[in-house]
Formats: C-alpha cells, structure tokens, sequence
C-alpha cells in the first residue's frame, strides 16, 4: 500500500478515518507494463477500471525472416476486458505495434500473449469463464459478472465444449466398454420433435444423443461405436419402445432388454387404475349411485399409492404436520395434513371387486420386482397376467397383454437389477439445463451441454486459472497495477 494516511484518537481501541489512495495486485499479464488507470463508468452504472500501458517489446520479434531488422511501421489502440477487480468492470488498452521490414518489405504485427484467442478478452477472463460455466452458472448470470455479451459468453461455452468433446468435428467414442446401457428419448423443441439419448447405466455419463426416437438412432450408435465395443454389452434398459428393443436385437442378438419396475407400474397406473376408476365412476351414474360416483373422485392419489406411503401420509398427519404453511402478512392460511388415508384405501377395496383386484396387482408386482430369482419372477409374473385374463376387464386384459409381450425383458431383471434412476435423472437435467436457457435453438451446443452436464460430478480436477505468473512471484514490477480505491 501507498500514500496512506491515518487519524487516531487517544482512548479508542479503533482506529478511523483510514484513507488509501493506491492498492497494488498482480495483473496476470506478462508483458503487459502499466503506466497508468483512469477510473471511468459503465452503460450499467457499475464502476469501471481501464489500465493503460504498454506491451513490453521482445529482441526475437524484431528479426525478420530475411535476417534483417524490423522498424516500426504502423500502431493503433487495442482494448482488451480483464477480470474484475472487485464488483468493478476492468479493460487494459495499450498500443498494437506493426512492424515492417525495410529489406523485404513484409509486415508484422506484434505478439500480444495474453489474449484470449478469437476474442477481445485477455486469457485469465476466458480461463474465468470456462470455471463458471463448469461450475453450473448459466449463461446470463456468467455475462451479468463478467459484463460480456452472452453471445460472447456462449462463444466460449461452445468452443470449450467442442474441445472437450469432439474430434476432427466429430464425436469421440467413449473411452472405456459399458455392460448395461440405458436408453430414452426425450422432448426436444415443441410440436413434437424429439431426441434420444443413449447412457453407460455404471457411470450415467451421456455416450450418444440424435434427433429422432426411431431405430435409426440405435443404428447410428452401434456404427459409431463398432461392434467390437457392443461385443462388451450385456443389457440395456428401456421403456416399452418396441423401435429400441428391436433395433438392438437386429443389430446385438446377445443383448438383453431390461424393463424395469418404473416403467411397468407407470403403464398399470395411467392405463388401468386410471381407466377402471373412470368408467367404474360413470357406470355408477349410471346407475343412479351419484353418492357413491361422488366418492371416487379425487381417489386416484389413494388407489395408485402404495400401503406404506398412505400409512407415512397418516402418521405425518397425526404429528400435526403442515401440508402448506401460512402467511399473516399475505393472508394465507395454514393447510394441515389430513389423515385417514389408509381407511378410505381399505373402504373403496371392500366396496369394489375390480379394486381389489388393483391391490392384488400391485402387491404381486412388488414382489416379482423385489425378488433376484428369474424363475420365481416369471412365476409372479404368470400369476399376474392370469388374474388380468380372469377379470374380463379390457382394461386389466391390455395390462395383461403387455406384461406377456415383454415377458423376458421383465423377468430380467431379476439378472441385472435395473433401475431407471439414472435414465430420469439425465431426464431431469435436460428439463433443467433447457429451462436455465431459456431453450437452445443450437441443437450442437445444447447436446454438448448434455453430455457434459452428464459427466460434471465425476470431475476430479477442476480447471483453474494461474494466478500468479513466475515474474509475479519474484514481484516483477511490470506485473503490478495501480488502482486508486
């Protein structure tokens, strides 16, 4: 610190009125030789920082290739955005030498080490970039600290991605063989378009993404990856897909589908409890028991639960615990958790066959999924499909139906215990990371964000910028910047 001055009344333990004119910091640029900073605004109204200098001329960029030597020529002003100092916007501007060769007549501009290629930042601001924007922030927030445009910001998302993952303009295979893969498609713009995604189910990192929900997709993974690596694949966890599982049975015989436990009772809760609630619902107005069509509604909750999660709903509720906290200053009111759940389940159960029979259903589907014995998973399985066929309920003779056409993807599981929790996870950070931009219409960056968003807890070494250069660290003077506080 220089030109400091200080006032110290006698008795106080605090010392006031403290007032520094100058603080000296490193600048990180090497080469760069400050002479002076002029504080001046923004279009924001943040306080902004422009340190004027010079670059420091090297002996080796004054030969030309003749052997002669170079004279200046020409020089104009170049301003480069630096990191912040602070909350304050920082820029450097110094004047860009062109040099020319009185021999030979060529010309040459002066090398500036420190800055960002294709970009009028310097190095450190780009390094700093790239960790926030590996780090999760999104491109708004990471232009709002910076003060960079986010076409700027994206520009260097992109090239850092690209970098990362691809190859000669291409996707690099993975690196090490998967067992079991997961694959899913997923919502990519409105009216329709979709794309799917294909995962390592060990590590849920993203091995492949294209447009489309057809076998093509399939077909375009196995050629990227080669059937050699496919050779290494045992399973691969989908949903009811009859596109996937095909593609992958023309393509790898070997490979097993999976269905797993998510999927099944996803189908058995939106076609059947759905559906038989419905109609059981109408057939009672109908027959003039508007009572009792009454108290169906709102019983889907109730009758696609689980016993143990309408029993912890029960026990919450005894404990005086809030659904919805109140708000006096919003005039809200306070909604408690309401008990009796468990009763009502029972109530409909005892009251309707086809409900006792959703019960039965679902308690029989739990225990085949719960059990790592592929022959007595086939016998719960058959068990399930007969009861379906002995109700002569079109709705339980589709569910019927289905489990029998998927008969060996779902007995599988007792082999490979698959559950789709990585498959909706990637689900879920699509919706987020889509959501977070205000949606892509890059399709290129948004499935390189993907893939990367995939891969980001498995990151052990997270890239850091140098703070300090050698000539930093021996306190080279050219490498300190004056900044008035």
């Amino acid at each position: 610190m220089e030109n400091y001055t200080y006032s110290q009344t006698i008795g106080q333990e605090a010392i006031s009125n403290i007032s520094l004119r100058y603080l000296k910091i490193p600048s990180d640029l090497p080469g760069f030789i400050n002479t002076d900073t002029i504080e001046c605004g923004t279009k924001t109204g943040r306080r902004g920082y422009r340190l004027a200098g010079k670059l420091q001329e090297i002996e080796c960029e004054r030969v030309c290739k003749c052997g002669s030597k170079l004279h200046i020529h020409n020089q104009h002003p170049i301003t480069l955005r630096h990191l912040n100092f602070g909350a304050a916007f920082t820029s450097i501007t110094f004047p860009h030498i062109q040099y020319i060769c009185p021999n030979c007549g060529l010309t040459k501009m002066q090398d500036i080490p420190f800055k960002a290629k294709g970009h009028m930042i310097t190095s450190p601001l780009k390094t700093y970039v790239e960790d926030l924007l590996f780090n999760g922030a999104t491109l708004k927030s990471v232009s709002q600290i910076t003060g960079l445009g986010q076409n700027v910001v994206k520009a260097i998302d992109k090239e850092r991605l690209k970098k990362k993952y691809l190859i000669n303009g291409k996707l690099k295979k993975p690196e090490t063989t998967a067992k079991i893969l997961g694959i899913d498609e997923f919502k990519l713009h409105d009216g329709y378009k979709y794309a799917t995604h294909i995962i390592d189910m060990r590590t849920g990192h993203i091995l492949w993404i294209s447009e489309g929900k057809k076998k093509q997709v399939v077909y375009d993974f196995i050629e990227f990856v080669g059937m050699k690596w496919m050779g290494n694949v045992e399973a691969v966890a989908c949903d009811m897909n009859s596109d996937f599982q095909s593609a992958f049975q023309e393509k790898c015989e070997w490979i097993q589908p999976v269905f797993d436990y998510f999927h099944i009772v996803q189908n058995f809760n939106e076609h059947v409890i759905s559906s038989v609630r419905k109609d059981e619902q109408q057939r009672l107005l109908d027959e003039g028991r508007s009572n009792e069509a009454k108290a169906l509604k709102g019983s889907k909750y109730i009758l696609t639960s689980s016993r143990e999660t309408l029993q912890k709903k029960d026990d919450e509720a005894k404990e005086g615990k809030l659904l919805r906290k109140g708000s006096e200053v919003f005039r809200v009111k306070a909604i408690e958790r309401t008990a009796g759940h468990v009763e009502r389940y029972n109530q409909l159960l005892k009251e309707n066959k086809l409900f006792f029979t959703i019960d039965l259903v679902k308690e029989k589907l739990k225990a085949a999924y719960a059990t790592d014995n592929e022959a007595k998973m086939a016998e719960e399985i058959s068990a399930i499909i007969e009861i379906c066929k002995a109700t002569k309920n079109r709705h339980f003779y589709w569910f019927g139906r289905l489990l029998f056409n998927h008969f060996e993807g779902i007995i599988a599981h007792a082999t490979y215990h698959i559950t789709s929790g990585k498959v909706e996870g990637i689900n879920n950070k699509i919706k987020t990371i889509r959501r977070q931009g205000y949606g892509y219409p890059d399709d290129e960056y948004f499935f390189l964000k993907l893939f990367d968003a995939s891969r980001h807890k498995y990151e052990k070494n997270i890239p850091s910028q140098k703070l300090l250069t050698d000539e930093t660290k021996k306190g080279t003077p050219h490498n300190e910047t004056l900044l008035p506080d």
